[in-house]
């Protein structure tokens, strides 16, 4: 009978067991822990010792100052073409009148293929906030060589300058001349009537906004002479150029969202001293003198009319393409000083259209002069005056690139002899332009 409650108390032990298994199976058995203890309350933060009471109150972390800033650019620009004409060789890739022929067949057959990457460039800008403000420098180059590198691919100097708050100086554009007038041209050189020149010197800006400013600089003289028809005289062996004094330049521009009117002046003295020992004495002096007025005149939709009209005497050397800034003059019976010479007068004028049709295509179409009133004793083949023109197509697939056809026309006219010689280019362009900016904290 014992047994037999056993068993049945057995039974009914696994069949509870079975089904509590099977219930935990089919659900989450969930286990309420016991209740936490009660938090301590906070205690309260000791009174300060009399070394906690001296020591100085924590200094809230610096805020980072902007720091240098640095942009590098440039661009990769190929220009090929074809000329009608013929030119000096060492210019085979520019549109010069004053480096178009003299006289009959003086650089070889007319037609020519040509091919350059000389305007490629390369440039560093970089800004450094200082407490007498930013300090501005820029170090920039291209690969056209000029001088004893003509007709070269090889490094050329651009710019080497630097700015601190109203003052600079370093080799930049001079005041005299307007860069904002250089028209939207894939042909290198640029209008031959248009002060451009690049000139090392000191030059303080004392009034500067969005617009508007004023500039006085002292520039590096320089300057040439044409010996004309005394160029094979004896007498002439001897003379050097000297320049005593620095060149002064000045620039005053008033703008706003219109465009602007900028006139510059230019003055400087040139000196020549005969070192000779003979009986005559060629030494003398001239001074040069220049007035630049220029403007840029926005009309809506991105196109600007570019304007310059400029005059003076002696400062050929600031022009985009003129020729010697003394010329001879003959001096009959003065056995002592039989030849001096003379500041040459010269006009340069210019007229560019800068011509936005699409954000994809644009246009410049333009003209300029420069005429020079030869001195009475330079050859008559002496360079008179040049004319220049150029029409444009350009196509701008995204902001950084552009390619397209322009056509130029130059022609030189000769001093007396009634030389005139035309020269008509096609050329097609392609620029690929790079920028991009190094941020640093101070």
């Amino acid at each position: 009978m014992v047994n037999s409650l056993r068993a049945c108390s057995c039974g009914a032990f696994s069949l509870c067991f079975l089904s509590l298994s099977s219930a935990a199976s089919a659900q989450e058995v969930t286990v309420t822990p016991p209740p936490a203890a009660p938090a301590e309350a906070p205690k309260p933060a000791a009174a300060p010792t009399k070394a906690t009471e001296n020591e100085p109150p924590a200094e809230p972390p610096k805020e980072e100052k902007p720091g240098m800033e640095l942009e590098i650019y440039g661009f990769a620009m190929t220009d090929a073409g074809y000329d009608f004409g013929q030119n000096d060789p060492n210019w085979f890739d520019t549109m010069r009148p004053t480096k178009l022929p003299s006289f009959d067949n003086e650089f070889g057959p007319s037609g020519k293929t040509f091919f350059s990457v000389r305007q490629s460039r390369l440039g560093v800008k970089g800004k450094l906030p200082t407490p007498l403000g930013d300090l501005k420098t820029t170090f920039e180059f291209e690969m056209f060589g000029v001088g004893a590198d003509a007709g070269q691919t090889t490094i050329r100097l651009r710019h080497a300058v630097g700015e601190l708050g109203q003052f600079g100086a370093g080799q930049t554009w001079s005041p005299f001349m307007d860069i904002d007038v250089f028209p939207n041209s894939v042909e290198y050189w640029g209008p031959s009537g248009m002060a451009f020149f690049r000139n090392v010197q000191f030059f303080w800006r004392p009034y500067a906004t969005e617009f508007s400013r004023v500039t006085i600089a002292l520039e590096r003289p320089g300057g040439s002479a044409d010996a004309g028809a005394y160029k094979d005289r004896v007498e002439l062996a001897n003379v050097v150029p000297h320049f005593p004094l620095p060149d002064l330049s000045a620039e005053a521009r008033l703008g706003g969202k219109w465009g602007y009117v900028e006139i510059a002046g230019l003055v400087r003295q040139m000196k020549w001293k005969d070192l000779g020992t003979g009986p005559t004495d060629i030494s003398g002096s001239a001074t040069g003198w220049g007035v630049n007025v220029s403007s840029n005149i926005n009309f809506p939709g991105k196109n600007i009319l570019k304007l310059q009209a400029l005059y003076g005497r002696g400062i050929e050397n600031y022009m985009n393409d003129a020729p010697q800034d003394i010329g001879p003059v003959a001096q009959p019976g003065n056995a002592r000083t039989p030849v001096t010479g003379k500041a040459l007068p010269v006009l340069g004028l210019v007229a560019f259209f800068d011509l936005t049709w699409t954000k994809y295509l644009t246009s410049t179409v333009g003209y300029s002069l420069v005429k020079i009133e030869n001195s009475q004793a330079q050859t008559p083949n002496a360079f008179k005056r040049g004319q220049y023109a150029l029409v444009n197509l350009l196509v701008h697939p995204i902001e950084e690139v552009f390619i397209g056809p322009e056509f130029q026309w130059g022609r030189r006219e000769n001093n007396s002899d009634g030389w005139k010689y035309d020269d008509y280019r096609v050329q097609i362009s392609s620029k690929f332009s790079f920028s991009g900016k190094i941020m640093g904290k101070k």
